[in-house]
């Protein structure tokens, strides 16, 4: 036997009443594709980390990941544009925080994953 087919079942059959129920529960994954999008990136991944410890604006980002304030508000614009942050106007300054807690719960489940603190089933 290939090693290539050690992955796939050696017969075709499937559990109709399994795939059907399973197929109708995946319906409510739409759209998540577009968050995860926004979070594939390294330099909004540091942004939304950023975000998480506290609010800032556009130009303490820009600072933290090095880069311009246009490439920052770019950036923070995606991720609010996604529902990701929120941002408020005070004065001539627009600051940024997380639009709620379970993003933060995202980026802090993936590094203990990273770490190999891997969550218990």
């Amino acid at each position: 036997m290939a090693e290539s087919d050690k992955h796939v079942c050696e017969i075709f059959c499937f559990d109709e009443e399994k795939v059907n129920r399973i197929k109708r529960e995946v319906t409510v994954t739409e759209g998540l594709g577009q968050i995860f999008k926004a979070l594939g990136d390294e330099t909004r991944i540091k942004i939304i980390y950023a975000l998480s410890r506290e609010e800032l604006c556009v130009c303490d980002v820009a600072q933290i990941i090095d880069a311009t304030v246009a490439a920052a508000s770019h950036h923070l614009r995606l991720l609010k544009n996604q529902g990701l942050a929120k941002s408020r106007k005070q004065g001539k300054m627009v600051f940024y925080s997380l639009k709620d807690e379970c993003i933060k719960t995202i980026v802090e489940t993936a590094l203990h994953h990273l770490k190999g603190e891997y969550c218990k089933a």
